[in-house]
């Protein structure tokens, strides 16, 4: 009888394991120094390095000021903008109603209350201040463009700030709700807020959160862990069909969340839909490593994630090529683990599925905004001191891209107007932490987020080069249209690294929603492009003007399209895990891993 489980060694015998305290890149003993200064300072930053901001602002500030040409045009804009601002007063004073302005930016704002003055005006004021300072930080010449990004996102955030929206006195909806209830909507925000920093204080989740416990009502579809080792859980999901497909779907969700993002409720659980379409569908449920685990590589993802969980799915189900998924960073790894395949003539897999994943980090979306050499060595310090990157110290920077429109506006319904609002599933997934290794996420961030390794054909793989050009399997990509973590464009670049086919669909949402998109969703919506008859590679504005819009989920376009790629159906083995393995010894799903903290 086979073991269920596999033992992991964490390198080949006889080879050394990295010291835990060496510095990445020197064996100089002093350079700690400089980590354990750049480690202290961010545990005051949230993980972001000041050098960086101060560099973006220093590049601004001394190009504008050696550009007088455009520091008259700003004040020429400052001039007009007053002068706005003073006929719409003057006019207030006289009576006579203002000219309407434009439509406010913040959609907060869009009510009848809002039309009414002074709120009208001090709109207006806001609206001209943030333009002004949009027109400042964008457009100097000599200003490196990730410096402008960088500038322009800070600027836009400290408006944002101050919007008249945000405060009790200059908001007529929270005016109008105190008046109405006498004050109490305040009392409610007040014990609301006492509330979260009370949790916050005793490291308790959030209001609302304990209401969703793993294995009990989220990551509930029926199923068993089939394999084990140090790095992973692989799941593998009961029938609930009486036929099922030959090619079984293997899952690589993300090592920076929770696998369970796709087993969520059961009404949202695209794993149970998945099964219900039968297909028998397996699942890597990433370990979360601890200080222990600092040595871990990109490489051991790769070895001891994927290509290990590859090769317990071809003991189950045995005979047959696998359906790959991966979605973000899984499918990041997907991707490298199929050139590498590619490059060995290893035809295993029958589709790939890449979900809101990158494989061109050239334009990263809103984490680029901070990912440069100084925020690198920074993030790298921080691992270094303790191991790992926690997910309250990844949490700093995303939280950090949110437009604070978004921010301001939940704690003001929250605070002022006295709305709790209960979160959901996937509020409390995103809630779930995770860690990553110090060493494979310095590995990520250098060689695909700064050298862009595996776009420009550098990355290597035990010791070889691979190209994404070799892959000829078929591939579907999804881009989500909201997404700020892997904007839709840069998913599409995959167009230009591989000539194998691709079938590109973007779906309303965001990173995470956009993904999590069940049948039946109001006002979901997707976009496909009919097949170009010569072939040719288009550019992403191209694609989308061609592009059909369909109502509702992509779900059914996505198991169409393996339902085409895929043998006929026939009876469904109520049995898991490899055949001649001790079912009765098996773990149920969601298994063991998934519950570290």
């Amino acid at each position: 009888m086979k073991p269920a489980f596999d033992v992991w060694l964490p390198r080949e015998a006889g080879q050394p394991i990295p010291c835990a305290n060496a510095v990445p890149g020197t064996d100089s003993s002093l350079a700690a120094l400089d980590y354990f200064r750049a480690a202290f300072l961010a545990q005051l930053t949230g993980g972001i390095s000041p050098n960086a901001v101060a560099l973006a602002l220093s590049d601004w500030l001394l190009h504008l000021h050696a550009a007088p040409g455009r520091q008259l045009e700003l004040a020429l804009k400052w001039h007009d903008a007053v002068q706005e601002l003073a006929t719409h007063a003057a006019l207030l004073m006289s009576g006579r109603p203002p000219a309407c302005p434009d439509a406010p930016s913040d959609r907060r704002c869009a009510t009848p209350a809002w039309q009414t003055e002074p709120f009208q005006l001090w709109q207006h004021g806001f609206r001209e201040v943030r333009q002004w300072w949009a027109d400042a930080t964008c457009g100097v010449p000599g200003v490196s463009s990730h410096h402008t990004d960088l500038v322009s996102f800070c600027a836009r955030q400290w408006c944002d700030l101050f919007a008249p929206a945000n405060f009790p006195w200059s908001n007529p909806e929270v005016l109008e709700r105190t008046a109405a209830e006498h004050g109490l909507n305040l009392l409610a925000g007040m014990g609301h807020l006492a509330d979260d920093l009370a949790r916050k204080a005793w490291g308790l989740p959030e209001h609302g959160l304990e209401d969703f416990k793993v294995g009990v009502n989220v990551a509930v579809t029926p199923g068993a862990v089939v394999f084990r080792n140090h790095l992973i859980e692989l799941i593998q999901y009961a029938p609930s069909t009486d036929e099922v497909r030959p090619e079984p779907i293997l899952i690589t969700p993300a090592w920076i969340m929770k696998y369970y993002v796709l087993d969520l409720s059961p009404g949202n659980s695209l794993i149970r839909y998945l099964v219900a379409q039968g297909f028998t569908v397996f699942c890597i449920s990433w370990r979360n490593v601890s200080a222990g685990d600092r040595d871990l590589s990109l490489e051991d993802y790769r070895r001891l994630g994927f290509m290990a969980a590859l090769d317990a799915v071809n003991r189950c189900v045995p005979g047959q090529r696998v359906h790959a998924v991966g979605y973000c960073l899984g499918g990041t790894l997907l991707s490298i683990a199929a050139a590498a395949m590619a490059s060995q003539a290893d035809d295993r897999l029958a589709t790939i599925t890449l979900l809101a994943a990158q494989t061109d980090f050239s334009e990263p979306g809103g984490l680029g905004l901070y990912i440069d050499a100084s925020e690198v060595h920074f993030l790298e310090s921080v691992m270094w001191a303790q191991g790992y990157l926690s997910a309250d110290q990844m949490a700093a920077a995303f939280q950090s891209l949110r437009p604070i429109e978004d921010v301001a506006g939940r704690a003001v319904r929250t605070y002022l107007l006295g709305e709790r609002a209960h979160p959901t599933d996937l509020v409390a997934w995103n809630a779930d932490s995770t860690h990553m290794p110090y060493r494979m996420h310095a590995e990520y961030l250098r060689k695909l987020f700064l050298e862009n390794e595996l776009a420009a054909g550098r990355y290597e793989v035990d010791g070889r080069t691979i190209a994404l050009r070799n892959i000829r399997t078929p591939i579907f990509a999804l881009g989500t249209v909201n997404d700020h973590i892997a904007p839709w464009r840069s998913v599409f670049k995959l167009h230009y690294l591989t000539d194998a086919d691709i079938r590109f669909v973007l779906t309303s949402g965001g990173h995470n929603a956009g993904v999590v998109s069940e049948p039946g969703h109001p006002g979901r919506w997707h976009r496909l492009c009919p097949r170009p008859k010569n072939g040719l590679r288009a550019g992403p504005d191209d694609w989308l003007a061609a592009t059909n819009l369909c109502e509702g989920s992509w779900w059914p376009t996505w198991v169409e399209w393996l339902a085409h790629r895929s043998g006929a159906p026939r009876p469904a083995n109520p049995r898991l895990g490899e055949p001649d393995a001790d079912s009765d010894a098996l773990m149920a799903a969601p298994g063991s891993y998934v519950r570290q903290g």
